[in-house]
């Protein structure tokens, strides 16, 4: 009897063995795709763009704080969806005195939190404005300034509300260039301004990065008549795209109290209110 229960135990101890060893070979080979979950996909979703994504990324955080000659320049913000509900009273505490909410995206996109944004920093005090993220490979720049405009990036004489702002940088969803060459994109751009003008009457503001600028218009010159608004993460905001001799505004960090983007208006809070006057 004791000789049947010690062979019973060692075949059991050679069956633990072998699905050990089996379990163990099964999770060394890799297996089908079929078999296997997908995984979450990298790209953003459209829509989810913001000032700045992409400058990080391709420029880089370099130095401090803004050095120089802070007095004259006045703080402000730019937020998007991903920020949410913001609280106004909080960064008006801080010394923030201006805000862009995005209101829009290619012929796409709303910002759903754009009244809240936009309306928001109104009612807090703040001149305000609404900007655009260009998507230059889905459809025309006059088209997209049309949606601007329609949704949200009318301007108003008001002196409190600034002219919109379009956002042109790195393609977060494709080609950094959006597969256009140097003088489509001038093109493009030029189609959205001179719509956004004759809509609105005012100028639009241009959000970019030099080394976008560089390399996806050519390092084209000839939209200096337009406000500089210059994304650069650093103590200064370095060499400007050509044409351009000083900044309007510039994004000087993505990692700011309360919201993450803070910007400088390149003069005093009567020149802000000049500007938004028109």
């Amino acid at each position: 009897m004791e000789s049947v229960r010690i062979s019973i135990t060692a075949a059991l101890s050679r069956s633990r063995l072998l699905v050990a060893a089996t379990l163990l070979a099964a999770a060394c080979v890799p297996l089908a795709p079929s078999a296997v979950s997908a995984a979450p996909d990298p790209s953003p979703v459209r829509g989810s763009a913001f000032m700045g994504m992409g400058v990080v990324a391709h420029d880089g955080r370099h130095g401090g704080p803004p050095t120089g000659t802070r007095a004259t320049q006045t703080e402000g913000v730019d937020v998007a969806s991903y920020q949410g509900n913001v609280s106004w009273p909080t960064l008006w505490t801080s010394g923030v005195r201006w805000a862009y909410a995005k209101a829009s995206e290619g012929t796409y996109y709303r910002n759903p939190y754009f009244s809240q944004q936009y309306g928001g920093s109104y009612n807090q005090g703040m001149i305000h404005g609404a900007y655009h993220f260009a998507t230059p490979d889905t459809t025309g720049g006059a088209t997209q300034a049309d949606y601007f405009v329609d949704h949200g990036g009318n301007w108003s004489q008001d002196d409190k509300t600034l002219p919109g702002a379009l956002d042109i940088e790195w393609n977060p969803y494709g080609d950094a260039c959006y597969g256009k060459t140097p003088s489509a994109m001038v093109t493009w751009i030029r189609n959205f301004l001179n719509r956004y003008k004759a809509r609105t009457g005012r100028a639009a503001v241009i959000y970019t990065a030099t080394t976008w600028w560089a390399e996806c218009t050519g390092n084209y010159g000839g939209f200096a008549a337009n406000p500089l608004w210059i994304a650069r993460y650093a103590s200064t905001a370095g060499t400007l795209p050509a044409g351009w001799t000083k900044y309007t505004m510039w994004q000087y960090t993505s990692t700011g109290p309360t919201v993450g983007d803070h910007d400088k208006f390149n003069g005093t809070a009567a020149k802000l209110r000049a500007l938004a006057h028109g």
